[in-house]
């Protein structure tokens, strides 16, 4: 078919471009819901415009002079539209003389870890949206996305392409019949790839959990994991719901640590209920925990679902009598706690590890539990934008500055990211729980004590006389700090403004901002809070007590409230978001004090509307 610029550029309008990902609503229907394999014609000339553009950009980003082909890893999530989205981009790949390793079904944990050793990777997913929906993500040998400025050189190309109607004739307009049998050839790898890339996943799990590329470290590590948990079992559930992550390695790694697997929705492609891993959607795995206890497996403890592409999975525990779903928040402070303490408990062990200089990678919603966590492990903590290319692009930052980063993660949806490893893995979350639990007290030949992981933070954080050798995961979730933070997926989180320029609004914002704390003031008090300061985080900048609110732009807004010493003890966040049509808003407040919480978000909310309705205006 035919296409003219302006067909091709009415279809992108429909589509969100960042850094996380291209992602709109693919099926043919455009309903948002629908099952369907089909994409429309204009999708698929789209999806051809894209897989142009990114050959354009990887030639002039990593240009090979030795003449030598690229070679780049292309998989998919278990959305139905992705097999079309596909076969539109093989064409073009194999027409530009990219050699195009097909995996067919994979994680984005996956596909990362098997590109480190190619030359970039194109991923066909739309994470935790909706079953219409798809996207485009993309990436080179580094084990993530590409980063935010190399984001924007590609989104502006692809725009450029996509205006200039004889780049649209060449490639849409193309006749690939006289390549056919060499495409099928492609496709027809895709057994043979899928396994190499089953193996180098695997591998480098073992290393991301161990934290070690030491073989004998590995095994010291995984056999006291096994050890221990012959002696106090844990099993694992996992609620599928027919992701990426059913032909992953999940069932294997655990199998091979002896540690026993429970799943449900583990058919790829049935999609049985929402995507996205949040609390109303974590209930299923719960029930299944349950069901797993009544018909007389105690051991279960642990239990997850992660999303579409399986990069994020959130957690649900047994805390003695029933299964309790974690909080987004309480998974990456677990996650946290748990990979510090790994870290110390190196240390101890094995000479070759040291804990100098550490840090932590966040994104600026990050409740601030997660500081008065890292202060008892010596560690400082940076903030990012939100966007986990941006959390992955600041950790990087960080390095070469001499820190050592080991964990970092986007605390407000439970994304972790372990390092080496530059994606969210439900994987790792999990390794670090069985970590926390398994790795314990233990006297080394030399006669020195070794304290095991949860020992540790006890004792560091003036809470041993929590400790007991019998320990759940119960009883290390006491031990967190206590914030009451607003969840990423409740409707209060989420407002729909009509100010398209973010930069507007918050300059109106500043302005109503000033006039209501300077009325409020006073009943502030009663909570403690006397003064404030405003921070902006643009991609992986942090700029600490602006004076121009509209300076943080498309990125994010925070206000934070002090006490009368100057400690930090709530704060009001505000950021468009880059993935979908919303404004996303939160409160964090230290302590048990939900009352403080919704009063916060309320008086920040109406503020906002207000802000937004004057901006409107303008």
């Amino acid at each position: 078919m035919n296409y003219t610029k302006e067909q091709i550029n009415d279809c992108l309008s429909h589509l969100i471009l960042s850094a996380s990902g291209w992602r709109g609503v693919f099926a043919k229907s455009g309903l948002e819901q629908d099952f369907t394999t089909e994409i429309s014609d204009i999708h698929a000339a789209v999806s051809a415009m894209a897989a142009y553009s990114f050959v354009q950009w990887l030639s002039k980003k990593c240009p090979k002079n030795d003449g030598s082909k690229y070679t780049i890893a292309l998989a998919t999530d278990t959305r139905p539209t992705g097999n079309a989205i596909v076969k539109a981009m093989v064409n073009v790949f194999y027409g530009c003389g990219i050699k195009v390793n097909y995996i067919g079904v994979a994680s984005a944990p996956e596909i990362m870890a098997y590109s480190r050793n190619l030359d970039a990777f194109v991923y066909i997913s739309a994470s935790h949206n909706p079953v219409g929906h798809n996207g485009i993500k993309f990436g080179l040998n580094d084990g993530g996305v590409i980063d935010g400025n190399d984001a924007k050189d590609l989104i502006a190309l692809f725009k450029a392409n996509c205006s200039n109607q004889k780049v649209i004739d060449k490639i849409c307009n193309a006749n690939y019949e006289a390549y056919a049998n060499d495409i099928k050839k492609i496709f027809a790898s895709r057994e043979v790839n899928k396994g190499d890339c089953i193996y180098s996943y695997m591998e480098f799990s073992k290393q991301v959990i161990s934290a070690s590329t030491d073989k004998a470290v590995q095994s010291e590590i995984f056999n006291s994991i096994i050890e221990r948990n012959v002696k106090n079992p844990v099993s694992i559930a996992c609620d599928f719901n027919g992701s990426a992550r059913t032909l992953s390695i999940d069932k294997e790694i655990f199998k091979q640590n002896k540690i026993p697997f429970y799943s449900i929705n583990d058919e790829p492609f049935k999609i049985v209920h929402e995507i996205i891993p949040e609390p109303e959607n974590l209930v299923h795995v719960a029930h299944f925990m349950e069901k797993l206890h009544e018909a007389g497996d105690s051991t279960v403890k642990i239990g997850y679902m992660p999303d579409c592409d399986g990069d994020r999975g959130n957690v649900v525990y047994w805390d003695g009598s029933s299964a309790q779903i974690l909080k987004a928040q309480e998974v990456f402070s677990l996650s946290v706690l748990a990979e510090l303490s790994y870290m110390d408990y190196l240390s101890q062990k094995f000479p070759q590890f040291k804990t100098e200089k550490i840090a932590l990678a966040v994104n600026d919603p990050t409740s601030m539990r997660i500081e008065e966590i890292a202060r008892v492990f010596s560690a400082k903590v940076f903030r990012s934008e939100v966007g986990e290319a941006n959390v992955v692009n600041l950790a990087r930052k960080l390095r070469t500055q001499g820190y050592q980063v080991r964990i970092l993660g986007e605390g407000s949806n439970g994304g972790t990211i372990t390092h080496p490893s530059c994606v969210r893995d439900p994987i790792n979350t999990v390794f670090a729980l069985l970590k926390l639990l398994c790795l314990q007290d233990e006297v080394l030949p030399n006669g020195k004590t070794v304290y095991g992981l949860f020992h540790r933070w006890c004792i560091l954080s003036n809470q041993e006389s929590s400790y007991k050798d019998d320990f759940s995961l119960s009883d290390i979730v006491k031990t967190l700090p206590v914030y009451t933070t607003t969840g990423v997926s409740e409707s209060r989180a989420v407002l729909h403004v009509k100010t398209a320029k973010h930069r507007k609004l918050k300059g109106e914002y500043q302005e109503l901002f000033h006039i209501c704390w300077n009325k409020n003031r006073e009943a502030f008090k009663k909570y403690g809070i006397v003064s404030w300061r405003a921070f902006s985080n643009n991609g992986t900048e942090q700029t600490d007590d602006i004076q121009d609110f509209s300076l943080s732009a498309r990125g994010g807004l925070k206000i934070q409230f002090y006490d009368a010493m100057n400690y930090p003890i709530a704060f009001i966040w505000m950021r468009g978001s880059g993935t979908e049509p919303v404004f996303r808003v939160m409160a964090d407040v230290k302590g048990d004090n939900a009352e403080l919480e919704k009063k916060l978000l309320k008086w920040h909310s109406d503020i906002i509307a207000n802000a937004d309705e004057n901006a409107s205006k303008l």
